[in-house]
Formats: C-alpha cells, sequence, structure tokens
C-alpha cells in the first residue's frame, strides 16, 4: 500500500476510510494463502474449549461455571482471543509498518485501532460458532442478550485504551514486548475463562471483580446465564476501561514524538 492510500491529515470521514482499508489489508493479508481462512479465526478457541471441557467435565469433578459447560467457556473464549491477539499486535504495532507509520501524516493512533478493528471483526465473525454450540447443547437465549453489544463497546474501549498505552512504549523498552507476552499468559488463569467471579472465595471474589475482563466477561455471558449478573465487576470494568483510555490518550500523545524519532 503507498502512502498516498493512506492520505493526508483531513475529516473523521477519511481517517475511518484509511481505518477500513488498513484493516480489511491485515485481514486479506492473514487469510490470503490460507486454506481454511475464516476458520482459523474459531479454531483456537474451540480447541481450547474442547480441551478444557473435557478436563473438567470428564477427567475431574467440575466445581465452576455453569452448564451447558462448554457454552459457558466460549462465551468468554471467543472475547478472550480477540484482547489476547490484539493485545499481542499492539507490541508490534509501530515496528512492523514503521516507514508508513513514519511517513503518513493522518494520526498515529490508526496504527492501534486498525488491530482493534481487524480483531474485532474476526471475533464478530466467530459468533455464529457461538451460536451453533447453544443450539447443539441447549442454552436458551434470556433478556441478557441485551448486554452483548454493551459488552464489545467496553471491549473496544479497553482495548483502545490499552494500544495507546502499550504500542508506543514497546517501541522506547523492546523488552517490554516479551513482558507483554508473560502478562497475558498469567492474564488468562487471572481472568473469569474457565470460571465465573461468582466461583471465587474471598478475598479472590473482590480481588478479581478489579479485573477489567471480569465485568466484561460477565456481560458476554449473561445471553445465556443471566445467574452469572455481578454488578462490581461490571463498574468496575466500565470505570477501568474508560481510565485506561484516557490514560492511554495522554501516554500516546507524550511518547509520539520519542516514538517517531526511534523509528
Amino acid at each position: 500500500m503507498s502512502t498516498t492510500t493512506v492520505g493526508a491529515p483531513g475529516t473523521p470521514r477519511r481517517y475511518l476510510h484509511s481505518l477500513w482499508l488498513l484493516s480489511a489489508r491485515d485481514l486479506r493479508v492473514r487469510y490470503a494463502t490460507s486454506f481454511l481462512g475464516y476458520l482459523w479465526s474459531v479454531l483456537d478457541p474451540l480447541v481450547m474449549s474442547a480441551i478444557y471441557w473435557f478436563v473438567f467435565t470428564q477427567v475431574f469433578d467440575r466445581g465452576v461455571g455453569e452448564e451447558p459447560y462448554i457454552v459457558f467457556l466460549i462465551t468468554a473464549l471467543l472475547p478472550w482471543v480477540w484482547f489476547n491477539t490484539a493485545t499481542s499486535d499492539f507490541t508490534r504495532a509501530f515496528r512492523r509498518d514503521a516507514k508508513l507509520v513514519r511517513s503518513t501524516a493522518i494520526p498515529r493512533s490508526i496504527w492501534i485501532n486498525r488491530i482493534v478493528l481487524s480483531k474485532g471483526v474476526e471475533f464478530l465473525c466467530s459468533i455464529p460458532v457461538l451460536a451453533l454450540f447453544a443450539i447443539l447443547f441447549p442454552a436458551p437465549v434470556g433478556w441478557g442478550v441485551l448486554w452483548f453489544p454493551v459488552a464489545i463497546l467496553l471491549q473496544t474501549i479497553l482495548l483502545i485504551g490499552l494500544g495507546l498505552l502499550v504500542a508506543p512504549l514497546c517501541v522506547l523498552f523492546t523488552d517490554l514486548e516479551r513482558t507483554t507476552a508473560l502478562i497475558l499468559r498469567a492474564l488468562f488463569y487471572a481472568s473469569p475463562v474457565i470460571y465465573s467471579v461468582r466461583d471465587l472465595p474471598e478475598p479472590f471474589h473482590t480481588i478479581a471483580a478489579f479485573n477489567p475482563l471480569s465485568g466484561i466477561f460477565t456481560l458476554y455471558r449473561m445471553a445465556f446465564f443471566p445467574d452469572q449478573w455481578q454488578p462490581l465487576p461490571v463498574l468496575v470494568s466500565v470505570v477501568m476501561s474508560l481510565g485506561f483510555l484516557v490514560l492511554g490518550l495522554w501516554v500516546f500523545r507524550s511518547l509520539e514524538r520519542p516514538v517517531l524519532k526511534e523509528l
């Protein structure tokens, strides 16, 4: 893609158009040489779900989650994959396209938002798989499905904030890329994916509530499991997502020039 495709600074419409072009390019490149194509976006969470379902239902006496457990798992694993893959890509957001980042005149935040959007599109494309499992392993849809768009919006805000924070720091401190990978690995088990917040005893119940993913995953699960409603994690997720966005904007604006010099 040439620099003229991305364009010069202008209206929000030009920014959104450039954002969509970059995100669409990412998706085309990802699946251009792949035989399975779109299926790769859901294969990883499906394999993980199958493993955890087997371990916690066939090997051990499961004491967490709800029935059907496979649906309980997938409702959190799909958004987790969106969060995990996007955050991993944030660490290379600027270095991967360093020439374009230096030469384009549009706001450099587009290199963060393109990742959020492209990974978000993959997440949306995986929702039919969730619907299929909800039919195969009957999980009635209730009024809580109305919280699903709210969860998507909250996760988008959280990811944009994290991206604006992580991407420039990883340019200036290269060790942060590996550190982020380690944090994500630990965060998976510290987040209510294979369990829910209400399954945890005190004080872990309260501690887990201050993980912004806890409230977001709770909102996703409300579509099938209304008993999962926990007001504290949801409120914390709203506050922390907005807080990360504000912090990310401040850090990004402060470090934009040093980042461009480093690239």
